[in-house]
């Protein structure tokens, strides 16, 4: 309570004395609908000094000395100058649209994310067909589909097997999308709930650096945008292999209403059906309602409401083992257990306040629900524990998520540094209802129950930080606090008991930005984060050792040698604390050591034509246990060598296209290295027709035929009469050449 105590004191104290006179205050809108477009860049003309517009369009820009012109970009949008007459004249800046240009992208902007120009580009080139490729917009994350296409990716990013997203925090317009102690893994992240042609646009972060990102976030987050108009209405039909149909709708239900009115409202829909390219059939059914309304109050108050509903079920064939398809038991899209498979349904509200306060200041205040529920029927190991049953198990949960979310953001000057105040706090409350791991016989004969309980657990936090710039230097601090309470109540136990631990975890973070020139910008970041484990562990081990911190580092530069040229590079580092890992498929705690994690990312987006894109990213990690010997200290299934890359054509005749790639060398699927989880390469197509009415698209995945392992496991198993276990690869393949077309009318 004293640290909360003297936090609060501080907190006042420095938003109590900021203080600074404003010169140029504005407004940057869309020429066409009026729409606010946040994130725009605001510099003065001659300097590498700016801003960034806010949720609401608004900025504030303010100096010791007098700024006649300022310089407005934002991607998709002609740059524009703007001279200043009046500082005290309120300015409103209307950009008009364009095709996108990567020597649009400001790189020695001063910014506390130093990967947001990639975000921004990225967004615009990469194409996005499927809820799995939103994920990959982050430089050097792959993503794996293990359970008949309904259960969350498994993720790979910075030598982290990151399960289904335990080291990884992921939001969609601030709605939390990671399951804290969830039925199958810590941190789960489902993102099929987000319909991939509502996404405005990203941003991103790599390591523990993020003040607003606490929980989870340890390799790094990832936060989704959902448009605020949609341009025109669309229905959009695709066809494919496999059986595979889907149907998106996307209506703007207020039309010039709406406009003359300062409103937007809009409604999406997803049906997705596919058989897949396996001998069970998968029956994978995915239902998604999303409708959107947002009331432009005044120029300084933005009123946002979410409304959404997920459903999907699905038949799954597992992992394979390498041994029953070379010995023609099965073949490689075959099953050992067809009865796996699931079912899950998530739906949430969302109400936000963005609002400019008097004094210039930025307040975003949020509130959210969801309710949740999880089916999942696995069989990893066949008949190793059970030989006449089988050792299927269903994980199964329901689940309601409270929250609260606020922000505060202020500029300012402290004699001649510019500053930029910002504090926040979230409140976060899982109440787990009937948590259950169970054996089970062809999904409802239910032989033994494992686990089965009730989980309550809250997350609230505090954080401050503070940019400071002056020329072209920038330094940013801050530490946030989070405190949590872990309730579980077992009900396997004789008698009613609930048992409880409290935890208050402190991360600090700090950054240093320098603009060389024009041109090039390079930074150091350091700082801490941490990922819970889940309440069972924590409540095992009495709260000691089971919230593990990490500590990393960057040092990384962005450059443009050429105005259509961005090169990113980064060397970083990270430790992580020991871990003691609650298995939500077996119901025990293992305990794994320390790990040490070296690498080296390298981005490169370039713009040869207006119509021809090209971009590369090549990411090196070096994953270790320090504590054990060499030979013995591998991470398994850490990523160790990997890179995706691709061209982009957007022709004046309306015809466009994409190739792309992405690989992942070999890596070791266990401490030993015995068994390797076998690297890939797959390259994807595509072809597009667009007119002003309509869309027509031929979409390839794994144009050659690539015979590749999706997700890949070390498993000890035993198949039906084999006379003893079997330690080795298991893997889901990879989806064989995959056609798909899709037409879309606009209106």
């Amino acid at each position: 309570m004293k640290k909360v105590m003297v936090f609060a004191g501080l907190l006042l104290a420095i938003i109590a004395t900021v203080q600074g006179h404003t010169l140029v205050r504005g407004k940057v809108v869309d020429s066409g609908n009026g729409i606010p477009l946040p994130g725009a860049s605001v510099m003065i003309k001659g300097t590498h000094y700016g801003t960034t517009t806010d949720e609401t369009g608004n900025f504030i820009l303010r100096s010791d000395s007098t700024i006649t012109t300022i310089v407005v970009s934002y991607v998709g949008y002609k740059k524009q100058e703007v001279p200043v007459r009046d500082p005290s004249e309120y300015i409103v800046i209307e950009l008009e649209p364009e095709t996108m240009q990567i020597g649009q992208v400001s790189v020695t902007r001063l910014r506390t994310n130093p990967l947001k120009p990639l975000a921004t580009i990225d967004v615009d080139l990469r194409p996005v067909n499927t809820s799995q490729d939103v994920l990959r917009i982050v430089p050097g994350l792959f993503i794996a589909q293990h359970a008949g296409g309904g259960k969350a990716e498994q993720i790979f990013l910075r030598g982290f097997d990151m399960d289904h997203g335990t080291d990884i925090s992921v939001h969609v317009d601030g709605l939390p999308v990671n399951m804290l102690s969830h039925a199958h893994g810590q941190g789960y992240a489902d993102l099929h709930f987000l319909i991939p042609e509502i996404i405005s646009n990203v941003n991103f972060d790599k390591g523990p650096y993020d003040l607003a990102h606490g929980n989870l976030a340890t390799g790094g987050y990832v936060d989704f945008h959902t448009l605020s108009h949609p341009d025109k209405n669309r229905i959009q039909l695709e066809l494919g292999q496999f059986h595979t149909q889907r149907l998106v709708t996307l209506f703007n239900l207020l039309g010039d209403y709406g406009k003359a009115h300062n409103q937007n409202a809009y409604i999406a829909g997803e049906f997705f059906l596919t058989d897949g390219p396996f001998d069970n059939s998968q029956h994978f059914k995915r239902y998604n309602l999303f409708g959107k309304y947002s009331n432009y109050l005044d120029p300084n108050h933005i009123l946002t409401m979410e409304l959404s509903a997920f459903r999907s079920s699905w038949d799954a064939s597992g992992q394979v083992p390498d041994r029953a398809v070379k010995e023609g038991l099965i073949n490689r899209f075959g099953a050992i257990d067809n009865t796996e498979g699931g079912e899950t349904g998530r739906k949430n509200i969302l109400i936000k306040l963005n609002s400019v306060l008097q004094d210039g200041a930025g307040l975003e205040n949020l509130i959210y629900v969801t309710d949740y529920d999880f089916t999942l029927y696995s069989n990893f190991t066949f008949f190793l524990k059970d030989p006449v049953n089988g050792d299927e198990i269903r994980q199964k949960e329901n689940r309601t998520i409270y929250g609260y979310s606020t922000r505060y953001r202020k500029e300012h000057s402290l004699g001649s540094w510019n500053g930029n105040l910002t504090a926040g706090g979230d409140f976060r409350y899982d109440a787990v209802r009937n948590q259950e791991l169970s054996h089970v016989r062809k999904r409802y004969t239910t032989l033994d129950t494992i686990n089965f309980g009730d989980i309550h657990e809250v997350n609230t936090d505090l954080y401050l930080g503070e940019r400071l710039s002056r020329g072209n230097l920038m330094f940013n601090a801050g530490s946030r606090f989070d405190f949590f309470n872990f309730e579980y109540v077992n009900k396997l136990l004789p008698d009613y008991r609930r048992e409880a631990v409290r935890k208050v975890v402190l991360s600090p973070k700090a950054s240093i930005t320098y603009n060389f020139s024009s041109r090039w910008q390079t930074y150091l970041r350091g700082g801490a984060g941490f990922h819970t484990n889940d309440v069972r562990d924590i409540i095992a081990e009495n709260g000691k050792q089971v919230i593990p911190k990490a500590w990393g580092s960057d040092l990384g530069a962005i450059w443009k040698p050429a105005k259509n040229l961005v090169i990113q590079s980064a060397l970083w580092y990270l430790y992580m604390q020991q871990e003691l890992v609650f298995s939500g498929d077996e119901g025990t705690v293992e305990p794994t050591g320390r790990t040490r994690r070296l690498g080296v990312d390298l981005s490169f987006r370039y713009q040869y034509h207006n119509w021809l894109y090209a971009d590369m990213d090549v990411n090196y990690a070096h994953p270790v246990y320090p504590d054990e010997p060499a030979g013995q200290n591998h991470v398994p299934l850490a990523p160790v060598f990997t890179s995706v890359g691709g061209v982009k054509i957007k022709l004046q005749s309306d015809w466009g296209g994409s190739l792309r790639y992405r690989y992942m060398a070999d890596r070791p699927a266990n401490e030993d290295n015995s068994v390797t989880a076998l690297g890939y390469t797959v390259v994807d197509a595509s072809l597009h027709h667009l007119k002003p009415k309509y869309e027509f698209a031929l979409l390839i995945e794994n144009l050659f035929n690539t015979e590749w392992n999706e997700a890949q496991f070390d498993t000890e198993s035993r198949l039906f009469n084999e006379p003893a276990p079997v330690s080795e690869l298991h893997y889901t393949p990879g989806t064989p050449f995959f056609l798909k077309a899709r037409m879309v009318w606009f209106f």
